[in-house]
């Protein structure tokens, strides 16, 4: 087997990277300004540091990018699935030809280490190469009446143009997730983009510009004011589907909004994790399976564990092997190559991190591990274990 060393990430690689990513918003084909002129910072949470300041969508744009869309829709409709699985195809080898760039990219602006930003790589580029091969095969329904007498043909159309809105946590995933299949479908789209961790996103449309996608059918609206930019455009009728992946909280207004038009709605919302340990369980393997169910992406998913409940006979023999474990990790920006756990994506995330800890051990919980919030630049909070 071959290994293939990995490029050291060199403060002039960062550089050059960030510098091909696209700033602008995308409509029509075209990189353009906001309407407004304005623009908003992305940080760097390991550093606190602005890595990039992009376009800011407003109103105006949102309403641009559906239009271009909507002007789009027949003609991309009408494009053979052969020819929209091919664009998807070259899309899946021009991400994985650039892996390395878009790992970088998503550890820059969301703070995973590498190693898990490869693998999100990986798992986010299989899904241009699925749908590629699964546009041909939107197959209709052949079926006899009921009363036997007469055929009934099905045919698969395409919904019409979608509005899709991504999360922060897995900027690449959740954007191929989401575009590949309409895509394959032959739907035009408007993504808009988390304004925390835009620019993979960014770098992903001009990909798909690359492969050939024709103007339009893809347009990019990343804002800082995502409910009045969007919101118009829910109760657009000529906007016809709605995918969400995000908090319950908001997928409720969105459904709301959603529901004055009965526009199609695809939610994918908060989870709720419990990790249960019984009193005769392999505690070696309960661990091991932990610190995957807990600390994946530094625990910033909604499949996180979010509570553990284990039986009390073995609770204390478990706490002490999952802190050994935690506290073996190393903690730093996740392009160090000791890097196990990044830092947390904002200020504003340790800060609530930490006033559950805070109120947690006010009621008499009990720190085994961690528990301050860590000293230095970015938005570090070491692993954590409360008992009691």
């Amino acid at each position: 087997m071959t290994v293939t060393a990995q490029p050291t990430v060199t403060a002039e690689r960062e550089s050059a990277l960030l510098a091909s990513v696209p700033t602008g918003l995308l409509i029509n084909g075209e990189w353009r300004p906001a309407a407004s002129g304005k623009t908003f910072d992305v940080e760097d949470p390991a550093t606190g540091k602005v890595l990039l300041s992009i376009a800011d969508a407003g109103p105006e744009d949102g309403k641009a990018a559906l239009d271009a869309a909507a002007a789009a829709q027949e003609s991309w409709a009408k494009v053979p699935a052969r020819e929209r699985g091919e664009v998807l195809r070259r899309a899946f080898e021009l991400v994985t030809g650039r892996a390395e760039d878009f790992a970088l990219l998503m550890t820059l602006e969301m703070g995973k280490p590498l190693a898990e930003a490869r693998g999100e790589v990986t798992y986010g580029a299989e899904f241009l190469r699925w749908f590629s091969e699964e546009a041909v095969r939107a197959f209709g329904r052949y079926s006899v009446s009921p009363d036997g007498k007469s055929r009934l043909l099905v045919t698969k159309k395409p919904v019409g143009p979608c509005l899709l809105i991504t999360p922060w946590n897995f900027p690449l995933a959740m954007a191929t997730r989401k575009i590949a299949p309409a895509v394959a479908a032959g739907c035009t789209m408007v993504l808009k983009s988390a304004n925390l961790t835009p620019l993979t996103s960014q770098l992903f449309a001009a990909v798909m510009q690359e492969a050939g996608l024709p103007a339009g059918v893809l347009n990019v609206i990343p804002t800082s004011t995502a409910g009045a930019t969007t919101g118009p455009l829910i109760k657009d009728q000529r906007l016809r589907k709605l995918s969400f992946t995000g908090s319950t909280e908001v997928g409720r207004r969105l459904l709301a909004d959603a529901s004055e038009t009965v526009l199609r709605t695809s939610m994918e919302l908060g989870g709720n994790a419990p990790f249960v340990v019984f009193e005769d369980a392999d505690l070696d393997a309960a661990v091991a399976g932990a610190m995957l169910a807990k600390l994946r992406n530094m625990g910033e998913a909604c499949t996180a564990a979010n509570r553990f409940i284990v039986h009390e006979s073995v609770a204390d023999e478990f706490a002490e092997k999952f802190a050994a474990k935690m506290g073996a990790m190393t903690t730093a920006r996740g392009t160090e190559p000791e890097s196990k756990v990044g830092p947390l994506i904002d200020a504003k995330s340790r800060d609530k991190v930490h006033e559950l800890v805070s109120d947690a051990v006010a009621s008499g919980a009990r720190a085994v591990l961690g528990g301050v919030p860590a000293e230095g630049p970015g938005y570090f909070y070491p692993p954590t274990i409360l008992t009691g």
